[in-house]
């Protein structure tokens, strides 16, 4: 495992996510660009930008699923290029697309995907006894995934993803089609996990959400082109808000792709 300077060490010694000059590329596209990155443990962290900002690229090297072309990454201290599977231990994904399985039960869905997790036999049962009471689970547990409303599937699907306490949680776009009152319960689980430990990367595409989180990453094109608290960016970009902050970017990648496109359309004349 390559070590990092000392200095960047030094900057946040209990980080759960450590990138170093990460870089991937597809032939001539470059969908990462030299991201240094450090989240801290029990952060809950956003990780914005346009569609192609490299955002997904980031997240599927940070999850083990795709292997950098230069540079490095750490997750809970392993290398995501050389300890793929000891990282998908130790990570937990919720996808925006619904992914339980709808004949299958409450405690069903829960105990399979812990199990998918490597969490078996007595400290299964403990863990999923703790959980199921700390999220409000309860009452549904014999209940049909497939009968739940958005609202608690999108609960059982944080539980499902963190049954197994994970030091790092992504959740990509967690509250797509949920109710106001559903995402605001389902961001108080996530602060209560991050109080917990875990750490949070969040992507999302409602700019109320990201001001939630504590710090924000904004990216572009591939390179980090902003990094602080919500307050921070707004600054950094002299905007007013968060989302004046991503139509920005938002334009102006789609005027770059239009003079690119332009610009090759006219070499082959």
């Amino acid at each position: 495992m390559r070590e990092f300077p000392d200095a960047i060490a030094r900057a946040m010694p209990d980080a759960v996510v450590r990138t170093r000059a990460l870089r991937k590329a597809y032939g001539e596209l470059v969908a990462v660009d030299g991201l240094d990155l450090e989240i801290a443990r029990g952060e809950v962290f956003g990780m914005l930008g346009p569609n192609g900002s490299g955002k997904t690229t980031t997240i599927r090297m940070l999850c083990g699923l795709v292997v950098p072309t230069s540079g490095t990454a750490e997750v809970a201290g392993l290398d995501v290029a050389t300890n793929t599977e000891g990282v998908r231990r130790r990570i937990g994904y919720m996808s925006q697309r619904y992914g339980l399985y709808d004949e299958l039960t409450v405690a069903e869905n829960l105990r399979f995907y812990s199990s998918v997790y490597g969490l078996v036999g007595p400290e299964r049962v403990r863990r999923l006894a703790e959980h199921v009471e700390s999220l409000g689970l309860g009452s549904r547990l014999n209940q049909r995934a497939g009968t739940l409303s958005g609202g608690w599937k999108q609960r059982l699907a944080l539980a499902c993803a963190t049954a197994h306490k994970p030091d790092l949680v992504f959740l990509d776009e967690p509250t797509a089609g949920v109710d106001p009152a559903a995402r605001r319960t389902f961001w108080e689980t996530i602060y209560q996990l991050a109080r917990e430990g875990t750490t949070i990367l969040v992507t999302t595409h409602y700019m109320d959400e990201a001001e939630r989180c504590q710090r924000l990453a904004f990216l572009s094109r591939g390179h980090l082109i902003g990094l602080g608290t919500p307050a921070e960016i707004v600054k950094q970009f002299n905007a007013e808000t968060v989302e004046d902050v991503f139509v920005m970017l938002q334009k102006r990648d789609e005027a770059d792709e239009a003079a690119a496109a332009s610009l090759s359309a006219t070499g082959r004349r």
